[in-house]
This record gives C-alpha cells, sequence and structure tokens, in this order.
C-alpha cells in the first residue's frame, strides 16, 4: 500500500488513520530533538496572542460579571484563532503536496509533545543535586513549577520536580496526543492554546479569579479523560519498571480526588505510589502559603534518584499510549482499504 493510497480525503477514515500512525514518528522527532529553542514555536504565539487579547480586554475596574464574560471571550478568540489557523495550514499543505502534508502533520504534531523538555528541565535539577549545588537546583527547579522554590529544602526540591513531571505526564503528551489522535494537529495545537490559557490566567487570585474562570474550566474539563489515562499508563509502566505496582493502585485509588483540580492528583497520586513517597502537602506560592493535601504514604525517603525514574515513567507510559494508538490506527487503515 503507497502512501497516496492511504489518502483518500480530508476528511476520510483513512486520512484519520494515517495521522495516527504519523504521531510515532512526531514522538520519536520529540525524543531525539525536543522543541530547538531558535525554531519558532507554536506556543510562543500562543502566549503573545493571549497577552494581547488581556491587555485589550481586561480592565480592573469591570464588575465581576463584566469580568467573567470578557474571560470566555478571551477564551473563544484564543481557540478559534488558533484552530483556523491550524487547518488552514493543514489545508494548504494538503492541496500543495501530500508528501508536504504529512511533514506538516508531523512538525505539528511534534510541537503538541513536550516529553523530551520534560525530561530536560527535570535532568537539569538532578544534575546540580548530584554536583551539591542546591542554589543551582532550586533556580532550575523554579523553571517548571509555579510555587516559590528560594527556600526550598533538598527534598523539596525533589518533591517539586516529581509532582511537575507527573502532572506535566498528562498535559504535556498523553492530552495533547489524544487530542491529536482524535482531531489531527489541529486538535493538539487547539488543547495547547487551552492548556496555555489556564498556565497564565487560570489562577485563583484577585486579577483572574473571574477573568481566568472560563480557561480555567475548559482546561479542567479537557484533561477529565486524558489524566485519568496517564494514571492508569503510570501504572503500568510502574509495574514494567519494577516499581512498586500494587502500592500504585492502592495510593492512586485512596487520593486521586485530594486536590482542588479534578485532575492534577491522578497522575501525582500513582507516581506517589510507585514510588512510595509522600507528594503534595502545603507550599508557597507568590509568598502565600498553601495548604494542599499530602498524596501517598511514607515508605521511604525521597532521594535525588527518583527524578529519574519518574521520568522513566513518564516517557514509558507515553510510548505505550503512542503504541496502541498507533496499532489502533494501523487496524483502522486495514479495515478501510
Amino acid at each position: 500500500m503507497t502512501v497516496p493510497s492511504l489518502i483518500s480525503g480530508l476528511s476520510g477514515y483513512s486520512l484519520w488513520a494515517a495521522d495516527g500512525l504519523l504521531l510515532l514518528c512526531a514522538f520519536l522527532c520529540d525524543a531525539v530533538t525536543g522543541d530547538p529553542v531558535w525554531l519558532p514555536h507554536p506556543v510562543r504565539a500562543m502566549g503573545k496572542l493571549i497577552n494581547l487579547l488581556e491587555k485589550l480586554l481586561y480592565r480592573d475596574t469591570d464588575e465581576n460579571s463584566r469580568k467573567l464574560r470578557k474571560g470566555l471571550l478571551l477564551t473563544a478568540l484564543v481557540v478559534l484563532i488558533t484552530a483556523l489557523s491550524g487547518v488552514f495550514i493543514l489545508y494548504i499543505s494538503y492541496h500543495i503536496n501530500i508528501y508536504l502534508y504529512l511533514i506538516v502533520v508531523i512538525i505539528m504534531s511534534t510541537y503538541c509533545i513536550a516529553a523530551h523538555d520534560l525530561k530536560k528541565a527535570a535532568m537539569r535539577v538532578y544534575d546540580r543535586l548530584a554536583l551539591g549545588d542546591l542554589t543551582g537546583a532550586r533556580q532550575a527547579v523554579a523553571m517548571i513549577v509555579g510555587r516559590d522554590t528560594e527556600n526550598l529544602s533538598e527534598q523539596g526540591v525533589i518533591k517539586a520536580v516529581i509532582e511537575s513531571v507527573a502532572e506535566s505526564l498528562s498535559d504535556g503528551v498523553i492530552a495533547p496526543v489524544f487530542y491529536i489522535f482524535l482531531f489531527g494537529p489541529a486538535g493538539g495545537l487547539v488543547y495547547k492554546s487551552i492548556n496555555t490559557m489556564d498556565s497564565m490566567i487560570g489562577y485563583k487570585n484577585e486579577r483572574y479569579l473571574y477573568f481566568g474562570r472560563a480557561a480555567a474550566r475548559l482546561d479542567d474539563i479537557c484533561n477529565y479523560i486524558p489524566s485519568r489515562l496517564s494514571a492508569l499508563l503510570v501504572i503500568i509502566a510502574s509495574t514494567l519498571l519494577k516499581c512498586d505496582f500494587k502500592q500504585a493502585v492502592i495510593i492512586w485509588k485512596r487520593d486521586r480526588r485530594k486536590h482542588s483540580s479534578p485532575n492534577s492528583a491522578q497522575t501525582e497520586s500513582a507516581v506517589a505510589g510507585a514510588l512510595g513517597v509522600r507528594l503534595g502537602g502545603p507550599a508557597s506560592y507568590f509568598g502565600k502559603m498553601v495548604d494542599k493535601p499530602y498524596l501517598g504514604d511514607i515508605k521511604q525517603d525521597i532521594i535525588a534518584d527518583d527524578i529519574k525514574i519518574v521520568c522513566n515513567i513518564m516517557y514509558l507510559s507515553s510510548l505505550l499510549f503512542i503504541l496502541l494508538l498507533s496499532i489502533i490506527s494501523l487496524v483502522i487503515l486495514i479495515c478501510v482499504k
């Protein structure tokens, strides 16, 4: 079967299934190259768009109901502009050349997957700790977490990295792959725009409590299924990596709802059980202490090598999901041949 014979039309089953198979190529590209900083990245463009719309729409003097409506308008505009841009690029490339289209699909999908950069950021912290440079480790972890890091202990730094990798498995890999498989690369870009909005304006503070509520709620909805898939994948991966499978299941069942977000504790609780450590607990954000519930039990002390293990869990969970979708795509292609 030749590549052109797989492509029956922009909305056909064959094209959709072929896009699913191309996810494996995109995942491998991300594993090798990550996101080169010298290349333009769509997430940076999304961030600029969100900042621009916020400057145009947000007013401190607005009533809360007006802030809510303006935040809803911003959310709708970002999603619409991202979707139209992604579809337009795919449409043009498809009608220019089928091979160009396949390349664009892989590139766009690669941009949506963050496994390589997530591991790179986590291992940067690990390297600083290995050198005994706690100050450098605090600075490195500040690049990937939202909490205050200036006064974190070594265990606090390690715990912050583990939590970040566990949560980012869902919104940085599994969720975008899930939406790419369902809706193509444009769907992955739309998800990234929603997740980017949540990270920029989805805070429960005075400025964003109402203005960012629509973005935060939409992010919760979009992550509902992927976060639970991610937790199950973590449990499977922990078995293959000879971590504590039984404890991963126990802690996930017990602690997966112990978070203000309906999704964040899903993967964190499974990882806590797999590693036999306790995550969560009080943390400082913008100088204010926030009382967060603990996840997991203290079976052993948190050590720097746990960063390596959680990165392995993240990568194996991602690969298992990609392989599963690739098999589904292959079956679809065979069935519609």
